[in-house]
């Protein structure tokens, strides 16, 4: 969210230890939330939430209870579905050869791992081809294609192909079979079917998939055409943790299906059935029922690792394995890799924030590009400098002339179509993706007219003109108010992630009891309200503004502290406990 002017300051604070504007409810969204609380009897807190989210009174109870079944849409919708779901079938039926090709990252290795997870329940076996990010690049490639063309009967490209030409030609007498989310070109390359609901000729309505959940909709499709011969498929709900991960590790706007599909997804994981999901939660630690931010902070990067700096086929391998000890292994590979990866993307990061600030924070595009950056973390960097300036951000390495990049975009500003059309022009070697994240590939000469030339297209969709970031705030709360079953129930607003942001509070002049650093950059703390009831919060990364520091030195000064509402469980018991995100001094 960025400044809006005309709307006055949340409590009146124009500028937070952090540097933001607070910005609380429209006028119309308090008007809506006090409605939603006569008509529903839900608490305000929760009303409050779902008028920013824009649920209606009649659908808040729907809302609240997103079922599967409901908001499943027809898979046959979709162009070239049926078709792709009857080859798959055929292939099965007659035991032909199946490769998958898939993306290195999440949404590629979840996509992968349904495939095969499926298969294996049909007492198949596939292939699995993940090209390596460096040696071979983003999607097919001619020489791989040829290759498992001249092996296999089918080949599937999962999270990639839709742009991929010349590599589907290559694969010379085999059926290639695409289902993928990226961005469609004017043409389609010659497969035997396309299933991508971001296809030009697509209506967009089912837009924000993600390549895991066109494949979960292409299994469902393939469950609907076996049950017309009167076989079972496999079942498709217990495969949802895997469309869940992908979902959430996409930043796709869990909005819609995808927000059932997040729910249903994330109950499955807690059942702790699939050996690679159970492995890397070990290994990372969790010891609570899984949420988005567990996805997305906590497995997503570390099956990633592998397609970053490891073997690219790693992650992918994890998901699928249905061996527990493999399962372990793999996972502690990957929970190393990610460590050897923070390490790097920390070097990468200050060179490129560096440089982006020596050319300047200002301009509609942010870039850096340097020599030697590792390509499986410049994505990750570029994301930092997109949070840090509220910009778009490219961020590029070079290996002797080849540059191979990643962007992340900004709400409203569509990165993809414009590096895509860059590409077209003839000033990228090739790029694209989706709105809000692209690759590309491009040569020392192109570096600058590429960058020149996008920063243009990224100013006409307003790149650059939104002031700093603002935090938005749902209201205000007390301390004894902010009660386990009261978080519980905006839980039930949830999943919360991209496109539904979740639910910031604010405790209003509180003082600071207990004070605590922790580590190099935490802060733990204890607030109490008027009525002596206290609270415990953390605030991750504080002393990384001024925030830590002055509310360290408090000195019992009424202040305003605001961030999202959790449940701490320790010793068996649950207490309510702040995830403090920001904080102002009261007037």
């Amino acid at each position: 969210m960025t400044n809006t002017p005309d709307m006055p300051a949340y409590l009146n604070v124009d500028r937070s230890l952090t540097g933001r504007r607070w910005e609380g409810l429209s006028t119309d969204q308090d008007r809506h939330a006090e409605a939603l609380v006569q008509t529903t009897g839900l608490p305000a807190p929760v009303a409050r939430v779902l008028a920013r989210l824009g649920v209606e009174a009649e659908a808040a109870a729907s809302y609240l209870t997103p079922k599967i079944g409901e908001l499943l849409p027809d898979p046959r919708v979709l162009r070239d579905m049926e078709k792709a779901a009857s080859r798959f079938l055929e292939a099965v039926k007659q035991r032909q050869k199946i490769a998958i090709f898939a993306d290195y990252d999440v949404d590629g290795g979840s996509s992968a791992a349904l495939l095969i997870d499926w298969l294996r329940q049909m007492e198949c076996r596939a292939t699995l081809y993940i090209p390596d990010r460096i040696d071979e690049g983003y999607g097919p490639n001619e020489p791989a294609m040829a290759d498992l063309a001249a092996n296999h009967d089918l080949i599937i490209c999962v999270d990639c192909g839709t742009l991929s030409h010349g590599p589907i030609t290559a694969a010379k007498g085999t059926d290639v079979v695409v289902l993928d989310h990226h961005l469609g070109g004017e043409t389609l390359p010659d497969a035997h079917a396309v299933v991508n609901p971001n296809r030009q000729d697509e209506d967009g309505q089912l837009a924000h998939l993600c390549a895991a959940a066109v494949v979960f909709l292409m299994l469902v499709e393939a469950n609907r055409q076996l049950r017309g011969q009167d076989v079972k498929g496999p079942d498709l709900l217990a495969m949802l943790d895997l469309v869940a991960l992908a979902t959430v590790a996409d930043v796709a706007p869990l909005v819609g299906v995808n927000r059932a599909l997040v729910r249903q997804g994330l109950t499955v994981m807690g059942r702790r059935a699939r050996p690679g999901l159970v492995a890397l939660a070990d290994a990372a630690g969790m010891d609570t029922a899984p949420t988005p931010y567990h996805l997305g902070f906590l497995l997503g990067p570390r099956v990633n690792a592998g397609g970053r700096i490891g073997a690219a086929d790693l992650g992918a391998r994890l998901l699928a394995t249905a061996d527990e000890h493999e399962a372990a292994a793999l996972a502690e590979r990957l929970d190393q890799l990610n460590k050897d990866r923070r390490e790097i993307e920390a070097q990468v990061r200050r060179a490129a924030l560096e440089q982006a600030e020596e050319r300047g924070l200002d301009a509609p595009l942010v870039w850096a590009a340097g020599e030697g950056w590792h390509p499986g973390v410049v994505g990750i960097v570029a994301s930092r400098l997109k949070e840090t300036t509220n910009r778009p951000s490219v961020v590029i390495g070079f290996d002797g002339d080849a540059g191979k990049g990643s962007g992340r975009s900004v709400s409203g500003v569509d990165l993809g179509a414009s590096i895509q059309r860059l590409a077209a022009e003839g000033l990228l070697e090739k790029g694209g993706g989706h709105k809000m994240a692209a690759g590309l590939s491009l040569s020392r000469d192109q570096l600058e007219p590429a960058m020149a030339r996008l920063s243009e297209l990224l100013a006409r969709q307003g790149a650059g003109t939104a002031g700093p970031k603002s935090l938005r705030l749902d209201g205000v709360l007390s301390p004894s108010a902010a009660t386990p079953d009261l978080i519980a129930q905006i839980e039930a607003a949830g999943p919360f992630g991209a496109g539904a942001p979740g639910p910031r509070f604010v405790f209003p002049d509180a003082t600071i009891t207990f004070a605590k650093p922790v580590g190099e950059t935490h802060l733990r703390l204890t607030f109490s309200a008027g009525d002596g009831t206290r609270m415990n919060a953390i605030a991750f990364g504080a002393f990384e503004s001024e925030m830590g520091d002055a509310l360290v030195n408090a000195n019992r000064a009424p202040v305003h502290l605001a961030g999202r509402l959790e449940i701490n469980h320790w010793g068996g018991k649950q207490s309510p406990q702040l995830r403090l995100e920001d904080a102002a001094f009261a007037d």
